[in-house]
This record gives structure tokens, sequence and C-alpha cells, in this order.
């Protein structure tokens, strides 16, 4: 579903700063650059993207179909495509995907909780879990 030429365009942003304090609604795309005190909600119905800077700040819930962190999630994150944590990443709290791409100094508190068994967005079936040969006597 996103590919660079389809991703939906960033349309929202809460700059430096700014803090919002209740749950944000958004559709398409949304960048937060400052806080947010409450849930963020990307709508189900309609392609979303979050991109969460390294000054940002989230206390709360976190749904989107694409999520993009490189700042401070408080909170529990569910990514129901692809989860980007960068290097600045840090969260605490569960993190739920279907696929993730976490880059090397990126930290979570809480559990990966992969969506398995689904269809992913690209067409393609989750692939089986792979056993090791030394498992298998």
């Amino acid at each position: 579903m996103f590919n660079r030429k389809k991703q939906p365009p960033i349309k929202s942003l809460v700059a430096l700063g700014c803090q919002i304090d209740g749950n944000f609604n958004f559709a398409d795309g949304l960048r937060l650059d400052g806080s947010i005190h409450g849930n963020i909600l990307g709508q189900a119905d309609r392609p979303s993207i979050l991109v969460i800077a390294e000054t940002a700040v989230v206390v709360g819930e976190i749904h989107a179909d694409h999520v993009i962190i490189n700042g401070k999630v408080d909170g529990p994150v569910f990514a129901r495509l692809m989860l980007e944590l960068q290097p600045k990443a840090r969260i605490t709290g569960d993190v739920t995907y279907k696929l993730l791409e976490m880059h090397q100094g990126a930290i979570i508190a809480g559990k990966l909780c992969p969506m398995v068994g689904e269809v992913v967005a690209t067409g393609v079936d989750e692939k089986p879990t792979l056993k090791l040969a030394a498992n298998n006597q």
C-alpha cells in the first residue's frame, strides 16, 4: 500500500513548542514535532502516515497505517501496516505491527506483537516461521 509514490501527503503539523491535550484524529499524513497528551488516531478507512520527529513526545495510544518514530512515546503503538523505528525512538509500551523496521539505537520497553496470518499490503501472504535445524531433534 505504501511505496514512495503512493504515500498519503503530510497535511497536518503539530510544531515544536505546541502541545495538544486530548485525542487527535487525522486523515492522510501528520508530522509531530511538539507533544500530544492523548491518543493519536489515523482514520481506519483512509490511508494514514504518522511521523513522530526527534523532538516530539506522545503520552497515549497511537493508531495509524504507517508509523515512523524518532521521538518519545509513552503508550502502546498500533501500526496497521508498517512501523519504522529510527535511532532516537524511545517507546514505553507494547507495539503491534504488520511490518517492522528498527534502526540501531531505538529502544522499546514493552512487547513486540507482530500481526501474523494476515495478508500484507503488498498482497504477499505472511511467510511461515523458520525452524532451525538444531531445534528439530
